[in-house]
C-alpha cells in the first residue's frame, strides 16, 4: 500500500465519520433509523483492496466510532472482522458491477446489526428480536443500501484514480 492510498483512506474515513455523526445522525434520520456510512466505507475499501486494507480500515473506522460513543474496542473489533471477511471476497467478485458490492454491504450491515443486538441487548435480557428486526435492523439495512448506491461509486472512482497514479509512477521508474 502506498502512502498516497493510506492518506486518502485516512481522510475519507475522517470525512465519512464526520458525515455520519453530523449529517446522517442529525438531519437525515428517518424514524430514528440512520445509515451506517462507516460500514459502507469499510466494506467498500475491503471489497476493492483486500483483507489487510479492509482489516486496517475497519479497525480505524471502528476506533473512531468507539472514541465518539464510548465503547472502546467494541466497534473496532466488529468493523475489523467485517473488513477482513469482506476483503476475502476481493478476488472472487468483480468490483465494477454495483449489484454485488451493494449486496455485500447489505449483508455486512445485517450481520453488524445482529451482532450488536446479541452483544449489547440480548445480554441485558431484551429478547424482543422481532421488534428489533422490524424497527431497527431491516430499515437500517435498506437505508444503508440506498446510501451505498451513491457512496460506493464515489469511493470506487477515488480508488481507481489512485491506482492510475500509482501505475503511472511505476512506469516512470522502469
Amino acid at each position: 500500500m502506498s502512502i498516497r492510498r493510506v492518506l486518502v483512506n485516512f481522510l475519507l474515513a475522517i470525512l465519512t465519520f464526520t458525515l455520519q455523526i453530523s449529517v446522517f445522525n442529525r438531519v437525515l434520520d428517518f424514524g430514528g433509523v440512520t445509515p451506517d456510512l462507516m460500514l459502507v466505507f469499510v466494506t467498500t475499501v475491503a471489497f476493492l483492496r483486500g483483507e489487510k486494507p479492509g482489516l486496517l480500515t475497519g479497525f480505524f473506522g471502528g476506533l473512531l466510532i468507539d472514541i465518539f460513543f464510548g465503547h472502546l474496542g467494541f466497534y473496532a473489533l466488529i468493523y475489523m472482522y467485517l473488513g477482513f471477511l469482506v476483503g476475502k471476497l476481493n478476488e472472487v467478485f468483480y468490483s465494477q458491477n454495483i449489484a454485488i458490492p451493494i449486496t455485500i454491504i447489505s449483508v455486512s450491515d445485517f450481520i453488524y446489526n445482529f451482532v450488536c443486538y446479541v452483544l449489547l441487548l440480548l445480554f441485558r435480557k431484551r429478547f424482543d428480536i422481532g421488534y428489533y428486526m422490524m424497527n431497527t435492523i431491516i430499515p437500517g439495512v435498506v437505508y444503508t443500501a440506498l446510501v451505498a448506491i451513491f457512496y460506493y461509486p464515489l469511493v470506487l472512482k477515488i480508488h481507481e484514480r489512485i491506482l492510475e497514479k500509482e501505475q503511472r509512477s511505476e512506469k516512470k521508474f522502469v
